[in-house]
């Protein structure tokens, strides 16, 4: 059965449910790289997210680019935040993806309004965005992050297509601005934005010193229950979609719960955000550190 799928905002794409996470490439070779694409396009899946901090992830998702272009809409980032470095790395991907054009190209990790502001002032790379757009190079514009003031202050700005943000019950229930979602929610909705949703199935950071059993950035749940009930919990608000964690080993048991995804009431959602009160949220204010990681 194919995931079901929902409008992009106001781009006139409808997302499917899951959202192909180019960063689980990064570990894989060839051969499991071309086998987890070909299996996310069995399954119903349409938009594919990639970006060139994911290591060789471009490199090992390009090919599958090549053979299937149109049936992809294909989303791409970066990290640069001046015009021509922006440029750079924009004519970088294309060619490293095989492509002549992305459907989304979005500012990667916008940590501050330093970052925003570089981004929107002078000399910033929105300039080399809108050129890019009327070049036929960008169809669409997004802004990626996890601090949730900073990406609203950009979308009441800027009139970006897509914001994409953790949307999680651990957020939810931490009161700092940086991290409660709802706000940055509800102002995505008002003008029509595409919502992208990220990081579904976290549990916590990764407790320093832990042994990583996972490619993720943070620690997920890995067992079906939880992963059900998380994953019910993001495709229950308003998003357009919601994007695979890094590590493909975890994909089964989503892809599972996104085909027979029911939402979930309010108050079972109420109820999960005050079960998650106490628990350490993925990042706050000072989230500069935090970037290398991202």
């Amino acid at each position: 059965m194919p995931l079901a799928e929902r409008s992009l905002g106001k781009t006139g794409h409808r997302s499917s449910l899951l959202a192909f996470g180019g960063a689980a490439l990064w570990p894989l070779g060839e051969v499991e790289s071309t086998a987890a694409v070909e299996d996310a396009l069995a399954r119903g899946v349409n938009h594919f997210d990639v970006a060139p901090s994911y290591g060789d992830a471009e490199l090992r998702l390009a090919p599958s680019v090549a053979r299937h272009r149109d049936k992809m809409f294909l989303a791409c980032k970066t990290r640069e935040r001046r015009r021509d470095a922006a440029r750079d790395e924009l004519h970088r991907s294309l060619d490293r993806l095989r492509t002549d054009h992305f459907d989304l190209y979005q500012c990667h990790a916008v940590s501050d309004s330093f970052d925003l502001e570089r981004i929107l002032g002078p000399g910033g790379a929105i300039g080399a965005f809108q050129e890019a757009r009327e070049a036929g190079q960008i169809r669409f514009l997004g802004i990626t992050g996890h601090h949730c003031t900073v990406l609203r202050d950009a979308i009441e700005r800027y009139p970006f297509d897509t914001v994409m943000f953790p949307l999680n019950p651990i957020q939810a229930a931490d009161p700092r601005p940086a991290t409660d979602y709802r706000p940055l929610l509800r102002a995505a909705v008002d003008r029509g934005i595409g919502i992208i949703a990220i990081k579904a199935i976290a549990r916590s950071p990764w407790p320093n010193g832990a042994e990583r059993g996972y490619t993720t950035w943070y620690r997920p749940f890995d067992d079906a229950a939880h992963i059900e009930e998380r994953l019910r919990f993001t495709l229950s608000h308003p998003v357009s979609t919601t994007v695979l964690p890094s590590d493909t080993r975890l994909w089964p048991a989503i892809f599972a719960a996104a085909e027979r995804f029911t939402p979930l009431p309010e108050p079972a959602l109420e109820d999960m955000i005050r079960q998650a009160n106490g628990a350490e949220p993925l990042y706050v204010e000072s989230m500069k550190l935090a970037l290398p990681a991202y």
